[in-house]
């Protein structure tokens, strides 16, 4: 799987939701859109989930008087 953005992840997700919504899908397209939507998903999730825990270690800086270090944001993906 490429390294898309969570932006290109989420579009294509919407997108293999749409055409799943098509009732002209085929039963074997429409498992394989199943599946890279779940890919799709884990995806998201896991770049949402990486950019609390981010914003979490943020916040517990700033509340501890701290400087909050920046960086750039790097997804952890799988």
């Amino acid at each position: 799987m490429t390294k898309e953005s969570f932006e290109q992840a989420l579009e294509e997700l919407e997108e293999v939701v749409a055409k799943l919504e098509d009732e002209s899908v085929g039963l074997e397209e429409a498992l394989k859109l199943f599946e890279r939507g779940v890919k799709l998903a884990k995806r998201c999730r896991a770049q949402l989930e990486g950019v609390e825990r981010r914003v979490e270690q943020l916040l517990a800086e700033a509340a501890e008087g701290e400087e909050p270090k920046t960086a750039p944001f790097a997804p952890e993906v799988e």
